[in-house]
């Protein structure tokens, strides 16, 4: 798991280099807008909170309450964090649910769903229709809109509403109860492969909530420091 989280991180830390060097004028591009752009982060988005599904039933079986009880507090936390820096840098697009208050919220919710096990694959099915299927107007409104169904995104520079986005956890949740119990040859050749040569994504897949919070500092220090030395866009 170690090594499909890690994965993921890369991803998001170069989505994140791109945004940043769109931010500081370096590139051009319309990142919330032109499909391509889109579709890379929705791809990011997919493969985290499936991972995050997968990795709700492991820590379930090998984690104590205490501790899961305060993993969920760190990624709170971090929520918050991210809403109070985000309303600093961006002012009224602030994030106010972004992909982690998604999951400190998701976990609650989910939690007693693991005793569906493998059954979550089809209710994360159902979910995932139901969230992509259904548009109402009265959820535009930001008070309602982290629910879903919104037709419009709001204002916010990162957005990930429950629905649909509950069903990726739930297809995560299942496949993950499914490899769990079985020695399937998929997740046999998984094993090997978390066993070779990707000590890199391996690495990352171990700290992601760590790398999460700080790539994005340490990127925009260096543009912000590349700025102020003239070497930046004129």
């Amino acid at each position: 798991m170690d090594l499909l989280r890690g994965l993921s991180i890369l991803q998001m830390v170069a989505y994140h280099f791109c945004y940043d060097l769109n931010h500081f004028g370096w590139i051009h591009a319309a990142m919330t807008r032109e499909p391509g752009w889109i579709a890379w982060r929705t791809l990011i988005v997919t493969q985290f909170l499936f991972v995050a599904g997968v990795t709700m039933v492991l820590a379930h079986d090998g984690q104590s309450r205490p501790a899961l009880s305060r993993r969920w507090w760190q990624i709170a936390g971090c929520a918050a964090l991210v809403s109070a820096a985000s309303a600093l840098l961006f002012g009224p697009r602030w994030i106010w649910f972004g992909v982690l208050h998604f999951v400190a919220v998701s976990q609650l919710l989910l939690r007693p769903m693991l005793r569906l096990g493998g059954y979550n694959l089809l209710a994360g099915f159902v979910v995932l229709a139901l969230g992509l299927g259904v548009s109402l107007t009265a959820f535009a409104p930001d008070a309602l809109s982290w629910i879903g169904f919104s037709p419009v995104k709001p204002r916010t520079e990162d957005f990930v509403p429950l629905l649909p986005w509950l069903g990726v956890v739930l297809l995560g949740m299942g496949a993950g109860s499914l490899w769990h119990a079985s020695r399937a040859p998929a997740a046999q050749a998984l094993r090997r492969i978390e066993g070779s040569t990707w000590a890199l994504p391996q690495l990352l897949g171990r700290w992601p909530l760590t790398i999460y919070m700080l790539h994005q500092p340490l990127l925009f220090a260096v543009f912000e420091s590349l700025r102020r030395l003239g070497l930046g866009p004129g």
